[in-house]
């Protein structure tokens, strides 16, 4: 394969498909081009250790030399502004523009920004960015509290690793329950009693109404209370980064929208990761997390490497809570049913979602086995019912002879 391919955005995404072309026997050119002025560096770590470590390790996402080795041609602090799908041509922010045989979307994703009054004072900071993170912990340096606007993943990572500095952490949610977008309820209620015992100060359903800047910072809350903090961090969810797709003309909604092979309403365009809208089952997802985006650029290299390959692997994801590691394997919804496998109360167990009567999904607490074996049955297909799980564990199951499904 001698085709040139351009990826917008050096995200976990990008680099992955860059290191998947080659591995895969492409022998064309290869081209990253991202807006960040730094070498491609590892998310996850932004709000867990690197926040809450003394001396933060450093955070690339492949060594220095590996772009050269693997002769890809990486171009940082260059912002693509405009695509001729016509002429299969890329404009860069400097005015140079790149040809493309294939051209694939690894844009990510951006926070939503809190825009209640006050909001603009620089002690009131989003957290995504490796330079969001560097900003973020030198102001902790100095901060004895600190206010959370959102208890999402990031914002209780985030107040967890405050809390792991002596720093005290008052989290403001508007809604009912902490995770609620993203796990089932029963574990959401396990968690917000795990960091509430753990010295964080959790309000549900109490946003964030406006913030004073004065020397301290006083949040007003949507219930009418005030709180005082050194800074404001806020995770409110994200937006796909879709606009230079949706100006070049691709179907965009919630995403780029692509097909089971990621490829958008261009033949000769892709795209993978958290701005990628994808089939799946029937229905579209769009997921954010670091496996989606890895896993979707394996399966897409091999496409472009002239394997056609439909991504079906089985989502999961991981979270560092404090003093708990959280684990998730499949794809929930809402309306499944719930099963409890293990015991809460010794900080160790996980939640089976069912759905027709059948496992979809397993959330697991400090159960790294569980989260294991869950993989691996969902990965298989089988058909996994409630009476199958009450009989025996997840590792037995995974373990005995599959069925049909």
């Amino acid at each position: 394969m001698n085709e040139s391919i351009l990826i917008i955005g050096a995200g976990h995404a990008g680099v992955q498909l860059a290191e998947s072309l080659r591995e895969n026997g492409h022998d064309g050119t290869i081209t990253l081009i991202d807006q960040g002025a730094q070498q491609p560096y590892q998310r996850p770590p932004l709000s867990k250790d690197f926040v809450s470590a003394q001396e933060p390790e450093a955070l690339p996402l492949r060594s220095e030399d590996f772009y050269t080795q693997q002769r890809i041609e990486l171009l940082t602090g260059a912002r693509a502004t405009a695509v001729d799908r016509a002429a299969r041509t890329v404009t860069l922010s400097d005015g140079q523009q790149r040809s493309y045989d294939r051209l694939v979307f690894a844009t990510g994703a951006r926070n939503r920004v809190l825009s209640c009054p006050g909001a603009q004072d620089p002690r009131v900071i989003g957290l995504r960015t490796l330079q969001d993170a560097e900003n973020l912990r030198r102001q902790l340096d100095g901060a004895q509290r600190v206010v959370v606007a959102g208890a999402g993943f990031i914002g209780l990572e985030f107040a967890a690793a405050a809390r792991a500095r002596g720093i005290e952490a008052t989290v403001l949610h508007s809604a009912p329950r902490v995770l609620n977008r993203s796990v089932s309820r029963q574990l959401s209620d396990w968690f917000t009693q795990a960091h509430r015992a753990d010295g964080i100060d959790l309000r549900l359903g109490e946003g964030v109404q406006s913030i004073d800047a004065q020397e301290d910072l006083l949040v007003q809350s949507t219930a009418g209370e005030s709180h005082r903090a050194d800074l404001v961090v806020y995770g409110i969810g994200v937006l796909p980064n879709v606009e230079l797709a949706e100006a070049s003309g691709l179907a965009c909604e919630n995403g780029i929208l692509v097909d089971a092979a990621l490829r958008t309403s261009d033949e000769r365009v892709y795209a993978v990761g958290d701005c990628a809208n994808a089939e799946r089952d029937g229905t579209r997802v769009r997921l954010e997390s670091v496996q989606n985006a890895a896993d979707q650029a394996r399966s897409l290299a091999r496409t472009l490497c002239g394997e056609p390959t439909l991504y079906s692997d089985v989502p999961w994801f991981w979270s560092i809570q404090g003093r708990h590691r959280l684990q998730i394997a499949g794809l929930a919804q809402p309306t499944d049913s719930s099963m409890l496998l293990g015991d809460p109360g010794s900080g160790k167990f996980s939640i089976a979602l069912l759905r027709d009567g059948q496992l979809v999904a397993v959330e697991s607490v400090n159960r790294a086995a569980d989260h294991a074996a869950a993989r691996k049955l969902l990965a298989r297909g089988e058909r996994i019912t409630e009476a199958m799980l009450a009989g025996a564990s997840l590792k037995e199951l995974a373990n005995a002879t599959p069925v049909a499904a």
